[in-house]
């Protein structure tokens, strides 16, 4: 899995005022957890553009003033209106230790069904996997090249190596549906043979 590196100052002031003012700078307030202590520091908030606007999954390498941590973004929180950034979460993660994460699906191949004129549906972007963070992949490629009209991938046709998938295995991942001009091409060529 890729890394972003991203670094950061520590906060000695932990309060509303004290992130406000981080805010007014330019930076955004954020805490590591999950290790041996928390640690609350504040990071430029451009650092934080590829983590965030992405659907990729990225290994955060953290350097608070020198102490460097390996994480992931566990969660963002934005403003109602302007959408900016207001807190960051970094989950800090260990070797020897699984970690739960949504990993984004990616379809691969092309479905007959869609080249007789069906509809490619998509209900599930991710999967939430649980593994090793060395384990974890980049994405869960999704083989499409069997699907007919009227056939579906769900969650428990999907194998992630040295992971378990944690999705509900009856959930649709991807179907391929009838589409109202195929449906009327149907309609006609059945009133014609009448």
């Amino acid at each position: 899995m890729k890394s972003i590196a991203i670094s950061g100052s520590s906060r000695k002031n932990v309060g509303k005022r004290d992130a406000k003012e981080l805010r007014y700078q330019g930076k955004v307030p954020a805490v590591l957890y999950g290790g041996k202590e928390q640690y609350h520091f504040s990071v430029s908030a451009t650092d934080l553009k590829p983590v965030i606007y992405t659907p990729d999954v990225h290994f955060v390498d953290l350097d608070i003033e020198g102490k460097k941590f390996k994480a992931i973004l566990q969660d963002a929180q934005f403003h109602p209106l302007t959408d900016q950034v207001r807190h960051v979460d970094f989950l800090e993660l260990s070797d020897g230790k699984e970690v739960a994460l949504n990993i984004p699906i990616k379809l691969v191949g092309v479905s007959p069904g869609v080249k007789v004129g069906g509809k490619l549906v998509q209900k599930l972007r991710s999967l939430r996997v649980k593994a090793l963070p060395n384990n974890l992949p980049q994405y869960i490629e999704v083989n499409i090249d069997t699907l007919e009209v009227g056939s579906s991938v769900r969650v428990e046709d999907v194998q992630v190596e040295n992971g378990k998938v944690l999705n509900n295995g009856d959930d649709t991942i991807v179907s391929v549906i009838m589409s109202r001009a195929l449906r009327q091409a149907e309609q006609e060529a059945a009133k014609a043979t009448k």
